[in-house]
């Protein structure tokens, strides 16, 4: 298959270079279009107001292009002027920590797949449920074995599909179980330090109370060893608030 890696990582992370391997092993035909610096939970974001920028990568068996901006700029990009011919699958990953429940819609990784499937591909997020990752080599392989042999041709339009891994050697988890994405939001709140000059600055932490965790969705099998997989499609409209604004204000709706 011929498919466009990218991730929101960055391309020097540790996650799309063991992609690349496992992908480029099973003999894929990889290019490779990534942000130059880490992009973690820009969303869908593009860049409209200064121009992009592309710088070849190439080292120890390794080669891309870096893009100066977004996980979507890349693949807008990729698609419509740095590639020769159209892939046959967008893949976005490894990301470094779980994109989970309310994550798919801070995430540059699967904000990445869905500028992929919005244009036309078949789209895979993948993330690891580790923010500090040193060896993927094994979800890298996985993910090529996952994606060869199906029928992509015959993928829904403008689906997702979301991978997640256990924080755990692939031989060491539960297996794949296909799963809604949890309901649960964060907690969150803000850790202030003072910086070197006194100032006051602030970083953002949270999690996900586990007792909110409903079983049998994407976080609470993730916690359990198993491997997540979950179809995602961006129809935010609220159909039943639609039929009932409707009836009470004595419009017409359409589906």
């Amino acid at each position: 298959m011929r498919i466009l890696l990218t991730n929101d990582d960055g391309i020097q992370a540790v996650g799309i270079r063991h992609l690349y391997k496992g992908l480029v092993a099973a003999g894929h035909d990889v290019l490779v279009a990534a942000p130059i610096s880490e992009q973690s939970a820009v969303g869908h974001a593009i860049t409209i107001a200064s121009p992009l920028r592309v710088k070849e990568f190439k080292e120890n068996g390794f080669q891309g292009l870096g893009v100066s901006g977004t996980p979507a700029d890349c693949v807008k990009l990729a698609l419509t002027t740095l590639m020769a011919e159209k892939p046959d699958l967008v893949v976005s990953g490894i990301n470094a920590g779980a994109n989970v429940g309310i994550d798919i819609l801070y995430s540059g990784t699967v904000s990445a797949a869905t500028e992929g499937a919005l244009m036309g591909y078949p789209a895979v997020a993948v993330s690891d449920d580790n923010f500090a990752p040193t060896d993927l080599t094994s979800q890298g392989d996985y993910v090529a074995a996952f994606i060869a042999g199906r029928p992509w041709e015959a993928a829904p339009p403008r689906c997702v599909l979301n991978l997640n891994f256990p924080n755990r050697p692939v031989a060491d988890t539960l297996g794949l179980r296909i799963c809604p994405p949890t309901s649960a939001v964060y907690n969150d709140w803000y850790v202030t330090r003072k910086d070197p000059r006194g100032r006051d600055y602030h970083w953002l932490t949270g999690v996900i109370p586990t007792e909110l965790l409903a079983p049998d969705t994407d976080r609470a099998l993730l916690t359990e060893g198993y491997i997540t997989l979950t179809p995602l499609r961006f129809d935010f409209t609220d159909r039943d608030t639609m039929i009932r604004l409707g009836n009470r204000l004595g419009l017409t709706h359409h589906d």
